[in-house]
């Protein structure tokens, strides 16, 4: 299984198939960054979804500071843009960042199957030569009915009370964030008991590219013998790349903990750890 598909792949994609290309450009501190080079430049045909307003719920006391959007929103900005059962949906962010595959999660969870990242993303596209465009494009609104998948995600009362010895729980954020040593976005530093660091990045090879299957499992080797694997980070976005890498490598029982670290520090009696474990 793969999610990833090349430049090349893409074109030959929408020479002989139903595809629905979706730029997802972001950036966490500054959000507005991507819906304005979508404005000014994007590849032919991409509509554009904001990390913020359309891949993300409202942010309250819990729940982490990138909360699930409303199924039913979500189901139907979809069908807005004119996906169907039988379309491809593609996504891409800047290079290989981690919004598409946020976004690339998100239509699993609510029950779309055939999903893609553009592997480089617009960079790989520019750098092959391809032509970008400012035109927004139209498409042919859809009625989405979303099925979601309710095993894919867990609350913090379940990662807080998981039985260790079966279930691993993974820190997808840098491992400076991870040991406390650094925190740019929260006011307390430092991870969940019992995590475990794989940032999320270690999914790329040294030219940036998606890995490989065979190379994402021996990235996750030591988690073979684990029952049920939970996937963090500091809000529920970078942690999507490793989900996605972890089923590419095999792993079937992998959940995303959506509200991650953000949402584990919302509870003041929740513990927090520094240092390496």
């Amino acid at each position: 299984m793969t999610y990833i598909v090349t430049v090349e792949q893409l074109r030959e994609l929408q020479k002989e198939t139903d595809v629905v290309l979706i730029d997802v450009r972001s950036h966490l501190q500054q959000p507005q960054i991507g819906r304005e080079k979508y404005q000014e430049a994007h590849l032919p045909g991409a509509f554009f979804l904001d990390i913020e307003q359309d891949l993300s719920g409202d942010v309250g006391t819990h729940g982490g500071n990138h909360p699930l959007p409303d199924v039913e929103q979500l189901a139907k900005r979809f069908g807005e843009i004119g996906v169907q059962p039988t379309s491809t949906v593609i996504f891409y962010d800047d290079s290989n960042g981690m919004f598409a595959a946020r976004a690339l999660w998100l239509l699993q969870y609510i029950g779309h199957p055939s999903g893609k990242i553009l592997d480089g993303g617009y960079q790989a596209w520019v750098d092959a030569g391809y032509e970008v465009t400012s035109v927004i494009p139209s498409r042919t609104a859809t009625t989405f009915v979303p099925n979601v998948v309710t095993d894919e995600i867990v609350s913090m009362e379940e990662v807080k009370y998981r039985d260790k010895q079966r279930s691993v729980l993974i820190d997808s954020r840098a491992y400076p964030r991870y040991i406390g040593e650094a925190e740019p976005l929260y006011k307390k530093a430092g991870h969940i008991p019992g995590a475990k660091n794989y940032f999320w990045q270690d999914v790329l090879d040294d030219s940036k590219r998606w890995k490989e299957a065979t190379e994402l499992k021996m990235h996750f080797q030591d988690l073979e013998k684990a029952d049920e694997i939970i996937v963090s980070c500091g809000s529920g976005i970078s942690a999507c790349p490793n989900v996605l890498a972890l089923k590419m490598a095999g792993f079937t029982n992998v959940k995303l903990y959506p509200g991650s670290y953000s949402d584990w520090i919302s509870y003041d009696d929740n513990e927090i750890v520094t240092g390496e474990e």
